[in-house]
């Protein structure tokens, strides 16, 4: 009995200590949270899809002539000119063929006016019967014969300058040049399949190609009818923080069979050639409007294992927690509430982590929820 007493005796000041700490706990008063009601306006949806980039003209430069590179005249990887000498093939052989042609043409040239005034001595002479009818057809064929062999010649030498003039290789468009695949000194050999020298790109307006399923194309026409819209955003790096114009300018005219998808292709300037051919981007396309959307920041949205939650403060100030669901990125901020919140609503603005279900607030309204 004694026991008995002396335990309760020590738990009284326990309870004692409890109740006063309820009792100052609820004399708190509520903290301050800053709160918003959802901002309303009309959107314009858009979907992203996954591309990469390619260059406008993508050309292989190569050695239409063989020979030992002398020269490599550019800077690996700098941006050329329409016209620019990049590479020299030597010249030597090539340029004694010229010459060869040249005075092959000047003897075909001679052997024509030789039989072309013979032919006409022949004609005068055979007035008079100094000569035969058929020396006279033989003179005639002559002048045929030297024609055809002037031709020849005139051919003969076109080839051989065009053959010195590959023995220079420059570039075919403004654009950015790799590193030479061959060092001067190694011999170049046109053959069947010859070794590319460079590649260069015209780089100063990229295409990115991306695949649009069949389902999505045809939702698009349903939203948009004919009015398909033209401009669309490339994106690229952590978080899409480099953003692009782009005009779309082809759409596919069939539907891939093994992929159910459509092939869209979008051209955009590349002015300093910041972009580079191969990058993998991002394109997001326009294809509809919705009126008024309720948005809230997205950085006002919280996460766990059901998805996405919003704190709201009801008329009482109680805060309590809400499962959402979301839709697209508005802007760098705003984010697409399809369901869980009314725009009479307040949500939870900032200091999510310092709120819980349940918990009164007084809340301080703000205006600008950006």
């Amino acid at each position: 009995m004694k026991n008995r007493i002396y335990i309760a005796l020590l738990a009284l000041p326990l309870l004692a200590g409890c109740g006063d700490r309820r009792e100052k706990a609820q004399g708190m008063p509520a903290p301050e949270i800053s709160v918003a009601h959802p901002l309303v306006q009309d959107i314009t949806l858009t979907k992203e899809y996954p591309g990469y980039l390619t260059s406008e003209k993508t050309v292989d430069l190569v050695g239409r002539v063989s020979g030992t590179l002398q020269t490599v005249a550019y800077a690996p990887g700098s941006r050329v000119r329409q016209g620019q000498v990049l590479f020299l093939i030597e010249p030597t052989v090539y340029q004694d063929e010229v010459r060869q042609a040249e005075a092959a043409l000047n003897t075909a040239r001679a052997n024509l006016e030789y039989a072309q005034n013979n032919y006409e001595r022949m004609q005068e002479a055979v007035k008079t019967d100094a000569v035969s009818q058929i020396q006279v057809l033989q003179a005639k064929s002559n002048v045929a014969t030297s024609q055809a062999a002037v031709s020849n010649a005139e051919a003969a030498l076109d080839t051989a300058r065009t053959n010195l003039s590959y023995c220079t290789v420059s570039a075919p468009f403004d654009g950015t040049i790799s590193r030479n695949q061959v060092d001067a000194g190694s011999y170049v050999d046109e053959g069947v399949q010859p070794v590319a020298l460079a590649t260069i790109y015209k780089d100063d307006h990229l295409y990115t190609y991306f695949n649009i399923t069949d389902n999505q194309w045809l939702a698009m026409l349903m939203q948009q009818g004919d009015s398909i819209p033209r401009q669309v955003s490339v994106s690229l790096g952590q978080d899409g923080m480099m953003n692009y114009p782009a005009k779309l300018d082809y759409l596919s005219p069939n539907v891939d069979l093994s992929t159910g998808t459509l092939t869209i292709r979008a051209r955009l300037d590349n002015p300093k050639s910041i972009l580079k051919s191969g990058m993998y981007v991002s394109i997001t396309l326009p294809y509809g409007e919705q009126k008024n959307t309720v948005l809230i920041p997205d950085a006002s949205i919280g996460t766990d294992q059901l998805g996405k939650y919003v704190y709201i403060v009801n008329d009482s100030n109680i805060v309590r927690y809400r499962h959402i669901e979301t839709g697209q990125l508005i802007g760098d901020s705003l984010r697409q509430i399809t369901a869980g919140v009314s725009p009479r609503e307040c949500y939870v603005a900032k200091a999510l982590m310092k709120v819980r279900d349940g918990m009164r607030v007084k809340p301080m309204l703000r205006t600008n929820i950006n």
